[in-house]
């Protein structure tokens, strides 16, 4: 399975873990991964409010510079949800308007490049994995399930918004949940898990962010869960960095890990903590991890009635 592949610059630096550990457990999964040359940044959530043209022409340079790769098997990866995002939505409006393609155009022209909008098939990590893959064959390679890991799955608000090629339910996303389930991790009810987390909201309103995190912390305790899974590194950095600050403006106590999903697969098909990157988060997994036990946990049946029960009465006209 071959694939372009778009890192964006929070995989170089602050998620480089996301990026390690990706690329390892991708090998014995058969994925084979193109990394785009001389790639941009995608612009991130902001750069759309200043100037939309510039902001596409950003954008669409990294999907013309994928299309030069001889082995992205049509697609282009990304495992950064706001990255994702950038680039299925350029890649949508490019077709749709044709306008707009040419202005982008005659911008990319500048640099010898061109994009024809469709020409690649945009996609987030977590669907490869999920789709193309697939949970039997994901769950075919773990040497070391992550029984007694209870992990609250995170999916953040970006990849399951509707309208650019969607993989999962935009409601009530299962896909994660699934494949935590397929390496031994046992999944809490996380009613949160597509809740913003704020994003840049921390540089803007300390407050309005602290709170958006808090929350998100909170579902996951009440659900007494021993790290929170993600795919988005804005959303690893804001519950993992964030969250000291968090319990010193309510008072709170939450030490809850955010790992990335590449990252517990790894560790389920046998790599070290160290080689999955654990070990740079804020909030460290060391306590968390001790958790996995060596064999599934076994299930609590319904507790027998006491036979010196006093009988339940009978219903009526049955006396």
């Amino acid at each position: 399975m071959k694939y372009g592949y778009y890192p964006g610059c929070s995989l170089e630096k602050n998620a480089s873990a996301y990026h390690k550990s990706a690329m390892a457990v991708a090998e014995p999964l058969g994925i084979d991964f193109s990394e785009v040359q001389d790639w941009n940044c995608c612009g991130a959530t902001e750069y759309f409010s200043i100037a939309a043209l510039p902001a596409y022409s950003l954008i669409a340079r990294n999907l013309a510079l994928a299309t030069q790769l001889d082995d992205n098997g049509g697609q282009l990866i990304a495992p950064c949800s706001a990255c994702f995002v950038n680039l299925s939505k350029t890649d949508h409006y490019m077709q749709e308007s044709p306008e707009l393609a040419d202005r982008v155009n005659e911008a990319l022209a500048e640099g010898g490049l061109h994009y024809e909008g469709g020409s690649l098939r945009v996609r987030h990590l977590l669907e490869i994995f999920v789709n193309d893959v697939g949970f039997d064959a994901v769950a075919s390679k773990v040497t070391h399930p992550l029984y007694g890991l209870k992990v609250a799955p995170y999916y953040g608000c970006m990849i399951v918004r509707p309208g650019y090629d969607a993989f999962d339910d935009v409601e009530h996303p299962t896909s994660l949940d699934k494949l935590m389930r397929a390496i031994g991790a046992d999944v809490v009810d996380f009613s949160l898990k597509t809740h913003c987390c704020g994003g840049h909201m921390t540089q803007i309103s300390e407050p309005t962010a602290f709170e958006m995190i808090r929350r998100l912390l909170k579902n996951a305790a009440d659900y007494e869960a021993d790290a929170i899974v993600t795919l988005c590194p804005m959303c690893q950095l804001n519950l993992d960095a964030y969250q000291g600050d968090v319990n010193k403006y309510f008072g709170t106590d939450y030490h809850i890990p955010i790992l990335y999903f590449t990252q517990l697969i790894g560790l389920a098909y046998g790599f070290t903590p160290r080689e999955m990157g654990i070990g740079k988060e804020f909030v460290s997994a060391k306590p968390a991890l001790a958790k996995i036990q060596a064999e599934a946990p076994k299930p609590v049946g319904r507790p027998r009635a006491d036979k010196r029960a006093l009988p339940m009465p009978a219903p009526a006209g049955k006396e």
